[in-house]
């Protein structure tokens, strides 16, 4: 993948079939019910980071598949809940501008239990995105994906009954889409063994308009390794922290040089938003800092392709989360007047 590498506005494909289709597919749902993971089994590779920790995700990736008949390029979305801070409003405005903007809405839900109350505030957010005075849209075609799938012991009754279920969040929804399709379709497949997924991409690639290539056939995201050597980081120290940290923690590469063709040299900054948490990231003698550097490493080195020379530290930045301008200075920034 190169860095910087940018979309295409119209491809020359002379051997492109002529039903051949494009699109964006909006993958939304609740924090934790496997949209990464999705991401990550549809692409074939790992280009989103994955945690038991609920948001995870805090902003949208781009995953690009691309076959000899369709491209399909999914935007993996923050999990959808109430915000409690600017942070949580900036994720769950990502995820309802990704749904206004997408030509198929892919909504993951977890099979093995009942709709819980995020995936009622997901449903209300769809009707108001249909609805809202100065953005009135047509909803694009649905899907409601049940993942985990291979979890699931109910027989086809039951199995009916749960999918009802759901569907019942989105009674007004019953009709039609924009360009005259059903408004819901269905899917049972499981993220992380990969049962039912070529039925889905089907189901998806048979809901997307006719369309040409957007991005090379060889090309799986539009991130740069900047960003993606971050989140490498940001993953290793969700998974060896406490629980108190994880939300409060933010990953910044403030230095990223290729210093030779065999090394690349990254320094990177842990924030958080507390002097204790401060203290558990750095751990014993600085024991836990170091466990996250060495379990970054060598993904960051298969991602670059080159040694990688890692500096980590670690600031406190109180209250980063509610503070508008440190999340600007992060990425993440919620304009005024949506």
């Amino acid at each position: 993948m190169d860095e910087g590498q940018q979309p295409l506005d119209a491809m020359v494909e002379p051997a492109l079939p002529d039903d051949h289709r494009s699109g964006f597919v909006a993958v939304i749902g609740r924090p934790n019910v496997g949209k990464s993971t999705l991401l990550n089994r549809v692409l074939g590779q790992k280009i989103a980071i994955t945690s038991p920790k609920p948001q995870t995700t805090r902003d949208q990736m781009l995953g690009i598949l691309t076959t000899t008949d369709a491209q399909l390029l999914f935007l993996d979305t923050p999990g959808i809940h109430r915000p409690l801070h600017k942070l949580g409003e900036y994720m769950v405005q990502v995820a309802a501008d990704t749904i206004a903007d997408a030509d198929v809405v892919l909504w993951l839900v977890d099979v093995n239990s009942l709709p819980t109350e995020e995936d009622r505030a997901i449903a209300s957010l769809l009707h108001q995105l249909t609805t809202r005075k100065k953005r009135r849209i047509k909803l694009p075609p649905l899907i409601l994906g049940f993942n985990q799938i291979d979890r699931w012991g109910g027989d086809a009754e039951s199995t009916a009954v749960r999918v009802r279920e759901y569907e019942a969040l989105l009674g007004w929804a019953a009709g039609t889409t924009r360009d005259g399709r059903p408004a819901v379709s269905t899917a049972n497949f499981s993220a992380s063994t990969g049962r039912g997924i070529d039925d889905l991409l089907a189901l998806v690639r048979t809901l997307l308009p006719f369309g040409p290539r957007y991005y090379p056939e060889d090309q799986i995201t539009d991130v740069n390794l900047r960003y993606m050597a971050g989140e490498i980081i940001r993953e290793k120290a969700l998974y060896l922290l406490q629980d108190e940290v994880p939300h409060s923690l933010a990953v910044e590469v403030d230095e990223f040089v290729e210093r030779s063709a065999t090394l690349t040299y990254i320094s990177a900054v842990l924030y958080v938003e507390r002097d204790t948490q401060k203290a558990i990231v750095l751990g014993s003698g600085g024991s836990m800092i170091k466990r996250i550097g060495q379990n970054a490493r060598p993904e960051i080195e298969e991602l670059v392709g080159t040694k990688v020379y890692l500096e980590l530290w670690v600031k406190v930045w109180e209250r980063w989360r509610k503070r508008q301008n440190l999340l600007r200075q992060l990425g993440y920034a919620v304009e005024r007047g949506r």
